[in-house]
């Protein structure tokens, strides 16, 4: 038996239900009016998979957490011996959040999604879906979405789909898509989907330090969402390559080949916006409407951000693009004047062209600064968190603009995670933006975000290198406590109590 919505009684029971939707969410109504409805294998045909897919499926809600202390990377450059302006002008950071040695994988995401269920007012049986996406793995076999189900146990809700997805920074993105379709399909049950993206991103002593950092981002996915991701018009790329890894299980730290990393984000970068644009120019067409995209088409811009510096390159790799893709460009005015001298170059022999990096970047200074900077508040004074790193960049943009100022918009999206795999996207905003909607709410709800990044504790480097030396002797030993006061945590913040010697991870929560 298949469990559909039928295009008449139940579609309306539903739609009903989602209108009256109030703060806080709670689907329980439409559980039962999707359990209404059930169907034998012979009426599927009759039904049009369209007319049953529910309205506007995207992000209702965000969480963020990161850690509560941080280094300045000015007093780093000094502690490291580099050159004035190595961290802060060359890779564009301000700060960067660490975790103690109380916090690992598990509390992180175990915070994160304590923290959404409990400002969105949700119970703990409205969610269907729980998925998983980290790169930061402490058991080669049990999952850190199993770790979570414990926050469910006084509920008695055990049935809840999704498990980990890992590759690299790609993980939270492939399961948000896997969130989405799992709303939009007929497996769907009527319940809202979680989504969780949390890495601690450290790195040996070296170059490769500074582009650290740690938090958590977790996200509810349901119908009638104020951030909607747009059908059909995904650009993916994957490809095999060894740009970064991690092959040593003794270890957190990477193998990374720089240079090699970057040149393969932006030959992602360039793919996926190739074929996202082809998407939405075919989904255009069938309207009447023949123009090319560009960049301009994206009222807001967000990207995976290892360092801050690339983002802004990417900004002006997009334009590079819309510039050779453009028939007869205007090379005498506007956005491309002086740039004619780069008209017959080839994407793919400019990955280390300086030259047509620098005019380009110089070139969508202004787009950068409209569409991108703003999103960027929580990657230069936290760090890369990996797997949440553009959703850190997502809360960051909504964090500094009222529903009004968003209202309409088109966030375009680009999500990497080396070895390879990536995609650009788009989520359309809701035009709500009434007192008590939905994208109100939300904005509203990461308001704080500033005022949390200022409560954090500054640590000197010192004191940060003696903490990341904590945390390599101490990786994955066995009967073991955690060193250190747990009073510097946030409050309401989970922590690693203890590892017994088996290996078993007991965790604990700070008051509130």
């Amino acid at each position: 038996m298949f469990r559909l919505f039928s295009q008449t009684r139940c579609c309306l029971q539903v739609k009903r239900a989602l209108q009256r939707q109030e703060w806080p969410l709670r689907p329980a109504h439409l559980t039962a009016a999707a359990q209404q409805a059930s169907f034998s294998t012979t009426s599927v045909e009759h039904l049009s998979w369209s007319d049953s897919w529910p309205k506007d499926v995207g992000i209702l809600a965000l969480e963020v957490y990161f850690p509560s202390q941080y280094v300045e990377q000015v007093e780093l450059e000094k502690y490291d011996g580099v050159e004035a302006g190595k961290y802060t002008l060359g890779l564009g950071q301000k700060q960067m959040g660490f975790c103690s040695a109380h916090e690992d994988i598990n509390s992180l995401c175990l915070t994160v999604v304590q923290r959404l269920v409990e400002r969105s007012r949700l119970s703990w049986d409205s969610i269907g879906r729980l998925e998983v996406g980290t790169e930061t793995i402490i058991d080669k076999s049990k999952a850190v979405k199993t770790v979570l189900m414990q926050l469910f146990q006084d509920s008695g809700n055990t049935d809840v789909e999704g498990i980990d997805t890992t590759n690299a920074c790609y993980g939270g993105t492939a399961s948000l898509f896997n969130s989405v379709d799992w709303v939009e399909s007929s497996s769907w049950d009527g319940r809202y989907a979680m989504v969780v993206c949390g890495d601690i991103a450290v790195y040996a002593t070296g170059n490769a330090r500074p582009t650290g950092g740690a938090g958590a981002v977790a996200m509810l996915v349901g119908p009638e969402a104020p951030l909607v991701l747009e059908r059909g018009v995904r650009g993916t790329h994957m490809e095999h390559v060894y740009d970064f890894y991690k092959p040593d299980m003794a270890s957190e730290y990477p193998m990374v080949d720089g240079k090699l990393s970057i040149q393969c984000y932006f030959r992602a970068l360039d793919q996926c916006y190739s074929v996202y644009r082809k998407k939405i120019q075919s989904q255009w067409q069938k309207v009447g409407v023949d123009k090319p995209f560009t960049l301009e088409d994206f009222q807001f811009m967000i990207f995976h951000t290892p360092f801050c510096k690339l983002v802004q390159k990417s900004v002006g790799r997009m334009m590079l693009n819309d510039f050779l893709a453009a028939p007869n460009p205007d090379t005498q005015s506007g956005l491309y004047k002086g740039l004619q001298a780069f008209r017959g170059v080839k994407l793919e022999d400019t990955y280390s062209d300086k030259d047509v990096e620098k005019a380009f970047q110089k070139a969508s200074l202004e787009m950068f600064s409209q569409k991108t900077k703003p999103s960027l508040l929580l990657s230069s004074r936290n760090g890369n968190m990996y797997t949440p790193s553009m959703y850190g960049c997502l809360a960051s943009l909504l964090a500094q603009y009222s529903a009004q100022q968003l209202a309409g918009s088109r966030i375009g999206a680009f999500s990497y995670g080396s070895g390879l795999a990536a995609s650009l996207f788009s989520m359309r905003v809701s035009q709500d933006t009434a007192p008590g909607s939905p994208l109100d709410k939300l904005v509203s709800s990461l308001s704080d975000l500033q005022t949390r990044l200022d409560a954090r504790k500054r640590v000197p480097p010192e004191e940060f290198a003696e903490i990341m030396k904590q945390r390599e002797e101490s990786h994955h030993l066995v009967n073991h406590t955690p060193q250190g006061s747990k009073d510097d945590l946030f409050p309401g913040t989970w922590y690693l109590e203890r590892v017994d010697d088996k290996h078993r991870r007991q965790y604990a929560r700070r008051p509130l």
